[in-house]
């Protein structure tokens, strides 16, 4: 429950409306309760009367209650009515959007005028994207340095996991997100070219309905529910010397399953590797097993390798994309494929030998 302060709820009439508004009554619908009322609650409408230069008006404001159907956060709720506001007064017999607004936390009402996009600034931080030292690596310049900075994202994780939060719903629009998410795997799935030679439709297919099965098998591990970042990779991160490192654009929300960051940051290891040899060897087979058993070790989640295949799946058919990554030689897009489709056949994922999912 939200407490609006009534003498806001007048000045934000006087912002949003042109002329002098003065506030006369608010109360349920049906019902106006001259009194005022102090609570303003998520999902219920309330009337509100008003005078404008003198003329009497009613109108209605509201705000969404959260709920399990995508509705968790404020975020989710205020893209709903972003999209009320915007499309409402387009539709013929449809009532007249007036205004869009937030209510900040002291329960003071914010209009938000006009708008069409919206930004975010950030505070700038001084580093090297870590993408870069992967391509040194690729072209022959391994250092000690390089494992221990694969220990340090481990050990950090293992910080950010460890937090959990007990919300079956939460955990179960995770992963419904990552089936069928526009960003990601539907999603993804749908972005490639049509039909696409390297990987013919009756793949797809099978892809998909392996990945049917592997949502009913999640169900069972919504206890794992965690915080985390959402998209670890190495374009995310900035490196600075000694190893300090700092990292970007955080994804899908606050809590998850942590075998989505794991995933993300390792399977960026088999790419790099495969521009070597149509498996996992070297330098990129050291950082990954490294990657792996540090955090295996500080976390002691021997249970993230019986969920993590489809997460794979999704960040592999991302790596693997003509669209994001156009300049892939054909056999790297290809071992991504077979990992993509071998990785779900296994109940539990085997992550020291990997190269039996290359095949």
């Amino acid at each position: 429950m939200i407490e609006m302060n009534l003498d806001n709820l007048e000045q934000f009439l006087n912002d949003i409306l042109p002329g002098e508004v003065k506030l006369t009554g608010i109360g349920e619908i049906g019902s106006l309760d001259e009194q005022g009322m102090k609570d303003f609650g998520y999902g219920k409408p309330m009337l509100i009367s008003y005078e404008q230069d003198g003329q009497v008006k009613e109108a209605v404001i509201s705000a969404m209650r959260g709920d399990k159907y995508g509705h968790q956060f404020y975020w989710d709720r205020a893209a709903i009515l972003m999209f009320q506001y915007e499309t409402g007064g387009k539709m013929e017999r449809h009532v007249r959007p007036i205004a869009l607004g937030y209510i900040n936390k002291q329960g003071k009402l914010i209009p938000v005028r006009e708008p069409k996009e919206f930004v975010i600034v950030n505070e700038k931080v001084e580093g090297r994207d870590y993408f870069l030292d992967l391509e040194r690596i690729k072209k022959g310049d391994f250092r000690p340095e390089d494992l221990e900075l694969a220990k340090k994202f481990a050990r950090w994780l293992a910080r950010v996991h460890k937090e959990k939060k007990d919300d079956v719903d939460l955990y179960l629009r995770r992963v419904r997100q990552l089936i069928g998410d526009s960003e990601c795997i539907w999603g993804l799935i749908d972005a490639y070219p049509y039909p696409y030679e390297h990987f013919k439709e009756q793949r797809f297919i099978a892809l998909e309905k392996k990945l049917i099965d592997w949502r009913w098998k999640l169900r069972k591990f919504t206890h794992r529910l965690s915080v985390v970042h959402g998209d670890f990779h190495p374009w995310n991160v900035l490196v600075r010397e000694g190893g300090e490192f700092s990292v970007l654009d955080r994804s899908r929300g606050e809590w998850g399953e942590p075998a989505d960051d794991v995933s993300t940051m390792s399977c960026n290891y088999l790419l790099y590797g495969l521009y070597d040899q149509p498996k996992l060897a070297g330098p990129f087979e050291k950082l990954y097993l490294t990657f792996w058993e540090e955090y295996l070790e500080y976390t002691g989640d021997e249970e993230i390798l019986k969920v993590i295949a489809p997460f794979y799946v999704f960040r592999g058919l991302v790596i693997a994309s003509p669209e994001w990554y156009p300049n892939h030689p054909l056999q790297v897009r290809e071992g991504l494929f077979r990992f993509i489709e071998n990785v779900l056949e296994d109940e539990s994922f085997d992550y020291r030998n990997i190269n039996k999912y290359m095949s």
